[in-house]
């Protein structure tokens, strides 16, 4: 994937840029500085969500490791039942941050996924690393990929199959709605959708509640071991390094906050670079997730792919070019409103949206770039990226470089962007 710059087009970030181009030689000062003086954090502990899922990971290490100590907050990590429980807890205060969906930020901000509430992405926390699975009864009857699941589900009346993803705005409902379009399947008219939780998906696809599946690790790796499923595609052969959970909370919040904000994003940065930074530190990170307290799942569904190691359960396996990414020297964690923008395209392209909003306004509104700088300059030796938008190339060759995006979201052939939203 190639990146795109445009160049920065918030005046706040570029003040912040110019007011912290000094501190970012000396990162050890600037902590000890924010910590200490003024510019200490307004609170002490921060309570932030999650749902138990392999890319929560850099929140939990964040405070395990101590990274969060290092800028003057304590991470208190609040395991949630479902992204419902999450958006709800947000939005009361319950969570003063949370590991998010991506679109479900987004969703939020326009009330399509709950009421209208101003929302704030303070950084990106991973990349890559979800699935679509299907049940291993479609395996046994010759379904192995999306040309074969078309042919399937045509010779059958509309709506007879069930596929589950975890939330209607969420990343996974976007990943699974266009791996079916690209094969033809409409994910509105030729099969049924349902919202499951997480960590429920493999039970309800073992006792025949859907035939297909998209969500996070390791819940695909985990449907394998127990031969309920098999890996169809994983999420970043639909879009290479996508983005996918990020750190999210509300607008208010980061404004009566912003030195905590700030706290937080560096501790999160610095977990997500210290993950990254070895095959050992993403073993350690597995065997941590897998305790009780965090996944309360066997080591062994995670740490293959985290590792980028991929066994589809169908008899292939690989070493993924596009694993899950939670740093690459900052711009896995950087706001691209590039990003932000396709989740607006594919909320118009399914009708979720009556017509094109102002996308690049809503981006610039949500995406924290001046935060993020702040933080990023905090944590030291990562470079801002020149722009605020990246080029991407999707499964069915569709380029996204997030201009343009009205014409983007009416080009494809398979929509419902005439229906009510």
């Amino acid at each position: 994937m190639d990146h795109s710059p445009r160049g920065f087009t918030r005046r706040r970030l570029l003040q912040t840029g110019a007011a912290l181009g000094g501190a970012m030689l000396l990162p050890g000062a600037i902590t000890h500085a924010w910590a200490a003086g003024s510019d200490a954090p307004e609170l002490t502990t921060v309570r932030v969500g999650f749902i138990p899922l392999t890319d929560c990971a850099p929140v939990i290490m964040a405070a395990l490791k101590g990274f969060d100590k290092k800028y003057g907050i304590s991470i208190l990590p609040s395991k949630e039942a479902s992204w419902a429980a999450v958006r709800d807890k947000l939005v009361s205060g319950e969570l003063d941050a949370a590991h998010m969906l991506y679109g479900m930020l987004y969703g939020l901000e326009l009330g399509i996924a709950g009421k209208t509430h101003p929302m704030a992405n303070l950084m990106t926390l991973n990349q890559n690393g979800q699935a679509i699975t299907l049940s291993t009864d479609l395996l046994e009857k010759g379904v192995k990929d999306a040309e074969g699941l078309a042919r399937y589900v045509a010779a059958s009346a509309p709506g007879t199959h069930t596929f589950a993803h975890t939330f209607p705005t969420g990343t996974h409902a976007m990943w699974l709605y266009y791996w079916l379009a690209a094969a033809g399947i409409h994910p509105f008219k030729d099969v049924r959708t349902v919202v499951v939780p997480p960590p429920q998906m493999v039970m309800n696809m073992r006792i025949g509640n859907m035939v297909g599946f998209c969500v996070g690790e390791p819940w695909n790796a985990r449907a394998i071991n127990d031969r309920v499923g098999f890996t169809a595609a994983t999420s970043q052969a639909v879009f290479p390094d996508h983005p996918e959970k990020i750190l999210g909370t509300r607008a208010a919040w980061v404004e009566q906050h912003p030195h905590t904000a700030r706290a937080l994003v560096a501790a999160v940065m610095e977990a997500a670079r210290w993950i990254d930074a070895s095959p050992e530190n993403r073993r350690e990170t597995a065997r941590v997730l897998a305790k009780r307290a965090w996944l309360n799942t066997k080591e062994q569904y995670l740490t293959g792919r985290m590792l980028g190691e991929y066994d589809n359960g169908a008899g292939a396996r690989w070493q993924d070019q596009h694993p899950m990414r939670f740093f690459n020297d900052g711009e896995v964690s950087f706001p691209w409103h590039s990003d932000g923008m396709w989740f607006l395209t594919q909320f118009r392209r399914w009708g979720l949206l009556r017509s094109d909003p102002d996308y690049q306004a809503i981006a610039a509104r949500i995406n924290r770039n001046d935060i993020w700088q702040q933080a990023a300059s905090a944590v030291g030796g990562i470079a801002t990226p020149s722009g605020l938008l990246r080029t991407s190339t999707l499964m069915d060759g569709s380029r996204w470089d997030g201009t343009r995006p009205a014409e983007y979201a009416a080009r494809f052939a398979l929509s419902r962007r005439g229906d009510s939203a």
